[in-house]
């Protein structure tokens, strides 16, 4: 049996061989395989829920609370979550529940951002429902112009390449992106992400209180950061065409990262104008 060992995962989480070997004794996570001999192996998806687990401690969250948002966002690694990835890196953004109507607005800010920008950008978006992207459509055509590359993922009942537009690619229900909301752009000189995923409730998409729906959100403008959910898009792209996915893949491996040392100060200014908008 073949696997990363408890120091391998220690070194790639900054997680502590004991607290690891700690939180499986207590709480049951992760759960190792075993070799013959009874020593513990790990696999990526070990690393990738303890580095949300320490993501989620950073943030003040319980051992007990952390492990079970980091179970409940990561998921099998067909069905990646965009908005877990991106929480377990350090990006400098806390996470905010929001109503839909201020997602609504800080992703057209994002948008039309990247039109003025009008630079080469890649473009990914996330809707849940077609109907919701049909609704901004032309805006994503327009960005589609300038960009390298666009994708938008929603519940189209199949993969399509309009012309001069982004390719559609289609999630079912079941996928972790069925619940949540992206709008990623990775371009020189400028990046940005705004990434949410939807809070159980009440209030059913497209119905008359639609805006009041929750998401727990988080946005930065962190290259790294937002090149990290973009590489995650990728991912999940290339699984509905393979041939797509390599040419993301391309693209983002050839380009330099948006900026170097972006302003902290940028995404807490940001955050605080948000929550007084939610107030």
């Amino acid at each position: 049996m073949t696997g990363l060992t408890i120091k391998d995962v220690a070194a790639q989480t900054g997680v502590a061989a004991g607290t690891i070997r700690m939180w499986e004794q207590r709480y049951g996570f992760p759960e190792p395989g075993r070799t013959s001999g009874g020593y513990r192996v790990y696999t990526d998806d070990d690393v990738h829920a303890l580095r949300r687990v320490a993501a989620y401690r950073h943030r003040g969250l319980s051992v007990s609370a952390a492990i079970e948002r980091a179970v409940e966002n990561g998921g099998a690694a067909d069905t990646p979550s965009i908005y877990a990835a991106v929480a377990a890196t350090d990006h400098g953004a806390a996470p905010q529940v929001l109503r839909k109507s201020t997602l609504v607005a800080m992703s057209r800010a994002i948008e039309h951002q990247a039109l003025a920008q009008a630079s080469p950008a890649l473009v990914f978006g996330a809707f849940q429902h077609q109907p919701f992207y049909r609704a901004v459509e032309q805006r994503y055509r327009h960005m589609a112009r300038f960009a390298d590359a666009a994708v938008v993922f929603a519940d189209f009942p199949e993969l399509v390449t309009p012309d001069g537009g982004p390719v559609e690619v289609p999630i079912s229900s079941d996928d972790q992106l069925g619940n949540e909301w992206a709008v990623i752009i990775d371009a020189p000189g400028y990046s940005a992400c705004l990434l949410a995923w939807e809070m159980p409730g009440i209030t059913e998409p497209g119905s008359p209180d639609d805006l009041s729906r929750r998401f727990e959100a988080l946005w930065t403008v962190n290259p790294v950061a937002t090149r990290r959910a973009a590489q995650v898009a990728a991912r999940l792209a290339g699984k509905a065409d393979a041939e797509l996915g390599q040419r993301l893949d391309e693209l983002l491996e050839a380009r330099p990262l948006a900026i170097e040392e972006p302003a902290p100060a940028l995404t807490a200014l940001t955050n605080r104008m948000v929550a007084y908008l939610e107030t």
